[in-house]
């Protein structure tokens, strides 16, 4: 993976972001229950905060942590948009899915240690 694809997925990330924080906030903050809107609003932080993460791999350009932004990249598509979906539709078969999303933010975390703490062969 090239260090342009992870900057151009968080700018498509962080645009999805900003817009779906709008418009949770703004077009369903009248048809969506408490619990649904604090469901969005979570999926819209995460997507947020691992998308900043992202684009700073993206942008420091080591190839040792290409393999994090990733799984950090695939995270955000299972955690954030499955949440996204629940929250709107209120189909509870989206959750099943958040959960890998979960796993892959916590394995994206630990590639980052990884590799930060690894010695050069």
């Amino acid at each position: 993976m090239k260090k342009n694809t992870l900057i151009a997925i968080a700018g498509i990330y962080g645009f999805i972001g900003v817009a779906f924080g709008a418009f949770g906030a703004h077009a369903l903050k009248d048809s969506l229950s408490p619990e649904m809107i604090e469901m969005f609003k979570t999926a819209t932080y995460y997507n947020l905060i691992h998308t900043a993460v992202i684009f700073v791999i993206g942008i420091v350009g080591s190839e040792k942590y290409y393999k994090s932004g990733f799984i950090l990249s695939i995270g955000v598509f299972l955690f954030s948009f499955s949440l996204y979906a629940y929250a709107i539709t209120d189909n509870a078969l989206f959750a099943i899915i958040t959960p890998f999303g979960g796993v892959s933010f916590l394995i994206g975390w630990i590639l980052i240690i990884w590799q930060s703490i690894k010695k050069k062969n």
